[in-house]
């Protein structure tokens, strides 16, 4: 440890004396068309530093400092663009490509202010943009992009070490993911198959150049949301020279690369591999998990007009069993729910990836997009009594794969302020699900026992108009999407799921808008739920009458921008959900289930749950100015659903108080400190039966406590709060770049009460022990179930150029740098 302190210490004395200079460049075009824009002007603000681009709207700036830069690109008969948090390094020259929005001529000339946050007719209330430099920097992220969407109004906190995004108080599996404009159907390692969560996220933020977090008024070209629509913005592969980034942080270790394809091409690929399990092992946890990924981008510039993309993801993930864990442990405790863990969680083994293409074609006043992609999930877990892998005592076997192939086609139309969208979409799925399960329902032992293999053919089209009016004091846009499926006769027929929407703001002064959204959107149940079939094969759910989910969302607020980078938002929102799949096992919704490992939705239910969420959301967002950044957000929220009796009760997401605290400081000589304060109120949660549950017969076959659905969510967690803090040191070098950073998450320790675990009491060679005089029942007790222990992470980042740079001057032309 002393050695590394030293090589520590040493390496940012020696390094200090290094005063390097970077590269920036890029070009300018029109957004409507593709274009390249001159005259321009491109402003390095805080040099007060101008160029003009050239006749071929490309420009260069030579000799730059590192560090983070907001640049602002002006031309006539455009609007005015602010591109925040621009990092200038010397072992990456810096590409930025600037579309800027023509203006609405009207009689009277009126001054909008450019802005470093975006402001989409389509979507003028939430949504909420994260640049890479945010992404990197937030303090307990460790550069994970699902942790880092917590900061923002609306997303609850949990106290576990998974990836749940909760919006608005809605359920994970009410989350869509695009990269790219490719639709990824998880982005998390493990993910719990029907729904969007899992413990480690599984994009690369290397990749990410910019996230779009739309909380309520999606796009009608961004399908099957209910609660979000996150759009990922990958980088392009550097165009002059070949980077090479390796990352060391708490969980991975990841090699990036990236460089030019020739004259027209460029790439971006990476792979990861975890050591997880080590960590676990040392921390004496029960589960071993590990997970793999890869991560790519090619683009080739066919021709001025012509650009193709092509993208993949990938994650091997297996999770195992540490049987050594209670070897050294004396809290007796400790010991029992370690071995309830070890006794009852399946091995579980998935793979999953997409890959796609993304052509596009500019043309005098359009862009064309033609998108293709294929995606697929492979499931397997299993489970046997005791872990005595003998066919008498299995429990559970599970194996089931996802797969879709999906196209979509775009028009958009750009013209004297019009903006018109309209598209059609068309994938093939294919769902296989091969489940044995044991269990019991009402002490009576029960075998399920079926396969499902299941085609559906999916189709939707849709269209968005918007506009600005009266001197963009106004703005408009209403769209209409319809979807459709072969699974039924309801779902064949597109009207019933016909989707309007309608955005709406009004410009008070040149700071200050009222925005609002009305919108209605429905979501495909999970490919659980359409597939499950009884023993003699039927789809006991097309019988049901399953039908697409339906959320109508009204939000309204204000946004007031400030001098100083920042802008403050108020927002309040109802959100109404019907047709929601309702348990006719458990006589639940749905809605309160998916943040677990496993699976949701693998059984009967009934299109006929209730519910509602409601709440008012306040930000306060400072991008960098003057070294400093913030980002206060938080959000009263109200999460119900019906109960069997037609009665609201809480769901599992009804957080009510949620704070994100975010602030930092970059200093000079390449030093940055930041912190992060999380608080989250108490999740509910529903009592176990314990009467039920202590019964030899349910135990011996479900070895776990049952819950007593008449108290549903009766009962709460303790509130959640931690603060993290962070602290980076960056170097900059010749061709060559390192940040050290230390990251520390709950640094006072706090330790959540999450729900309470039932166990039976054992004897002294685990096995369970009987009631004296009740002989039908096992002794059980309630144990406490904290969550909370401080975890630093020493993390290392290291870029340099692996093949010599070449500089492209203001013209294109390539020279070598020396």
């Amino acid at each position: 440890m002393k050695q590394f302190s030293l090589t520590f210490f040493l390496l940012f004395f020696a390094f200090s004396f290094f005063a390097q200079t970077g590269l920036l460049s890029g070009k300018i075009t029109n957004a409507a068309n593709g274009t390249l824009v001159s005259p321009a002007k491109v402003n390095i603000v805080e040099l007060q530093l101008f160029k003009a681009v050239d006749l071929e709207g490309r420009f260069s700036f030579n000799n730059l400092a590192p560090g983070i830069y907001t640049i602002k690109v002006t031309a006539p008969g455009f609007q005015e663009k602010v591109q925040s948090e621009v990092l200038i390094t010397n072992a990456r020259p810096t590409e930025l490509d600037v579309e800027l929005e023509e203006k609405v001529q009207t009689a009277k000339d009126v001054k909008v202010s450019a802005a470093p946050f975006q402001r989409k007719v389509e979507s003028p209330n939430s949504l909420k943009t994260l640049s890479a430099t945010e992404i990197e920097r937030l303090p307990g992220a460790n550069r994970d992009v699902s942790k880092v969407i917590a900061a923002l109004p609306g997303v609850a906190a949990r106290a576990t070490f998974r990836n749940d995004i909760i919006i608005r108080g809605g359920s994970p599996g009410e989350n869509k993911f695009y990269l790219d404009g490719i639709e990824v159907p998880n982005i998390n390692h493990f993910a719990t198959q029907g729904s969007s969560g899992g413990p480690v996220g599984l994009l690369n933020v290397n990749f990410i150049r910019e996230v779009e977090f739309y909380s309520g008024a999606f796009p009608a070209n961004r399908a099957n949301g209910l609660s979000s629509v996150l759009s990922f913005k990958q980088k392009d592969g550097n165009k002059d020279a070949l980077i090479t980034n390796f990352a060391l942080g708490s969980s991975d270790a990841a090699l990036t690369f990236d460089g030019p394809l020739g004259n027209k091409g460029d790439f971006i690929f990476s792979v990861r591999r975890s050591y997880l399990q080590f960590l676990f092992a040392a921390l004496k946890l029960p589960i071993l998990p590990t997970y793999n990924d890869y991560q790519f981008k090619f683009n080739f510039q066919l021709t001025p007009k012509d650009k193709l993309s092509i993208i993949g993801l990938g994650a091997l993930d297996q999770f195992g069993l540490n049987a050594d864990v209670n070897n050294g442990l004396t809290d007796t405790n400790q010991i029992k729910y370690n071995n309830f863990i070890l006794g009852n969680l399946p091995m579980q083994g998935q793979w999953n990836y997409t890959m796609g293409a993304v052509w596009q074609h500019s043309s005098k006043s359009s862009i064309q997009t033609v998108v293709a992609s294929r995606n697929m999930l492979n499931n397997r877990a299993y489970r046997y009594k005791d872990r005595i892998e003998e066919p008498q005592n299995l429990l559970q076997d599970y194996t089931s794969f996802e797969a879709e192939n999906k196209f979509r086609f775009e028009h958009t139309y750009l013209k004297n302020g019009w903006r018109w969208n309209i598209g059609v979409g068309y994938e093939f799925a294919k769902y296989f699900n091969d489940t044995y399960q044991k269990l019991t329902i009402f002490i009576e032992p029960a075998i399920i026992d079926f396969q499902s293999e299941l085609n559906l053919h999916k189709y939707a089209a849709f269209s968005q108009l918007s506009r600005a009016f009266w001197n963009e004091r106004i703005r408009l846009s209403v769209g209409v999407r319809a979807d459709g499926n072969s699974y039924s006769t309801q779902m064949r027929n597109p009207f019933k799921q016909f989707s309007p929407m309608f955005s709406a703001s009004y410009r008070l002064t040149e700071d200050w808008a009222i925005n609002t959204n009305i919108a209605r959107y429905h979501q495909l149940p999970a490919y659980t739920i359409l597939g499950f079939r009884d023993p003699a094969g039927t789809l006991v759910n097309a019988q049901n009458g399953v039908r697409y989910i339906q959320a109508d969302h009204f939000v309204l607020g204000t946004e007031y921008l400030l001098k100083w980078n920042a802008r403050v938002t108020l927002e309040g929102f109802y959100k109404k959900y019907n047709y929601y799949p309702f348990s006719l096992k458990d006589s639940i919704s749905l809605a309160n289930i998916g943040s677990d490992f496993g699976v949701v939705g693998n059984e009967a239910v009934s299109s006929t749950s209730n519910g509602r969420s409601y709440g008012a959301e306040f930000l306060y967002q400072q991008k960098l100015y003057k070294g400093f950044y913030a980002v206060l957000a938080y959000t009263w929220v109200r999460s119900e659903f019906q109960d069997k009796n037609n009665n609201y009760v809480p769901t599992a997401w009804d957080s009510r108080n949620i704070v994100s605290l975010t602030g930092g400081k970059r200093f000079k000589n390449g030093w940055e400190f930041g912190m992060r304060w999380l608080y989250s109120g108490g999740a509910p949660y529903t009592p176990y039966d314990i009467a039920t549950s202590s019964l030899t017969a349910n135990w011996d076959v479900n070895g776990i406590g049952l819950l007593d659905y008449t108290q549903l969510n009766s009962a709460r967690e303790s509130s959640f709060h931690q603060l993290n803090v962070r602290v980076d040191k960056k170097l900059y070098l010749k061709q060559f770049n390192m940040n050290f950073y230390l990251d520390i998450q709950n640094l006072y320790a706090y330790k959540a009460k999450l729900a309470p675990i039932l166990l039976v009491e054992t004897d002294a060679n685990n096995q369970p022990v009987l009631v004296p005089d009740d002989p039908t029942r096992y002794q059980t007790k309630l144990i406490e179930n904290p969550s909370g222990i401080v975890q630093p992470t020493i993390g290392i980042i290291i870029e340099f150029v692996t093949k010599k740079a070449r500089l492209k001057t203001a013209r294109g032309k390539v020279t070598d740098k020396s």
